[in-house]
């Protein structure tokens, strides 16, 4: 099923239908397709909606002791700690209108954070383009584990994951926020085929459940040098941390009572996973407001 991403303040975008079904046509495309602009550090602020991809085809491994490796470069090994006996694809969900990867443009421009020296970073909070502005918000230090589905979840190292999300307000950086690059960066997964980010607990914005984005691509070459994401998803933040996050209406002004009206359930991009699916896609979580907090999530890939 097509899932549409509507970001903050979409209404605005000034496109007709027309155009947008354009937009959204050529957008589709790239996974058949590998159409990248050329971008290396242009930067451009734009509208329109991103593809809209989604699966809910679910696959299940299930294994107490994984023996097996693969062979493969980058590679999938079960000498590390293997964090998962039990792991699932991770359902394709769209990009939407701001993933600044190089895969949406307007006027010849592209934006495409990814070619542009310092995205490779684990603390996301600062711009790296521009101005070293610092994203205020409850900090969230975030691990994910990229696991091989076919493999019997051993780990996954020598991937590259690409992040990205809203601010406290629900703008995102190089778009709404144009003149900022935060809440942007690329990691690499180690041998126990883990990244950590820190981040904040994103805003929530009309029309969407609070969400981060993310791009798994085969290397980290092929991250920066814009090649095509072998998985795009997106991760469900918990209702209890947004509760206790949104609490502080100081911080984040309009994202309780915006928050109040959503769940997963009637979300446009988690609403028609199974639950088997959604549980994996939201991390597991612990610390506080006033300490921060600390999450996890198992990233299944299917190869």
């Amino acid at each position: 099923m097509h899932h549409h991403d509507q970001g903050p303040h979409a209404e605005g975008h000034g496109h007709s239908l027309v155009e947008d079904m354009a937009v959204m046509r050529t957008l589709l495309a790239r996974r058949d397709a590998l159409k990248w602009f050329a971008g290396t550090g242009t930067l451009a602020l734009l509208s329109g909606c991103g593809n809209a991809e989604s699966s809910d085809d679910v696959v299940i491994v299930t294994d107490v002791t994984p023996t097996l490796a693969s062979t493969a470069t980058p590679t999938s090994t079960s000498t590390a700690t293997t964090t998962a006996t039990t792991c699932i694809a991770d359902p394709t969900e769209t990009a939407g209108p701001y993933p600044a990867d190089g895969t949406n443009g307007s006027s010849g421009s592209t934006a495409n954070a990814l070619t542009v020296s310092g995205i490779v970073r684990s603390d996301i909070r600062a711009s790296f383009i521009g101005t070293t502005t610092v994203a205020t918000g409850t900090q969230l230090t975030i691990t994910l584990t990229l696991v091989d589905v076919d493999v019997t979840c051993a780990p996954l190292a020598n991937y590259a994951v690409y992040l990205w999300q809203c601010d406290r307000n629900g703008n995102y950086s190089l778009y709404s926020a144009p003149t900022e690059s935060y809440l942007r960066g690329v990691q690499v997964t180690d041998a126990a085929g883990q990244v950590t980010f820190t981040t904040i607990v994103p805003g929530c914005y009309d029309g969407r459940y609070p969400h981060m984005h993310f791009e798994v691509f085969s290397s980290l070459t092929a991250a920066t040098g814009g090649r095509h994401a072998i998985l795009t998803s997106q991760l469900a933040m918990p209702a209890a941390l947004c509760n206790a996050a949104y609490a502080d209406t100081t911080l984040y002004p309009e994202s309780a009572t915006r928050f109040a009206t959503i769940s997963t359930s009637s979300d446009t991009v988690f609403g028609d996973n199974t639950a088997v699916q959604v549980a994996p896609q939201t991390p597991t979580f612990s610390g506080s407001v006033a300490d921060g907090y600390t999450a996890s999530a198992v990233i299944g890939i299917t190869r």
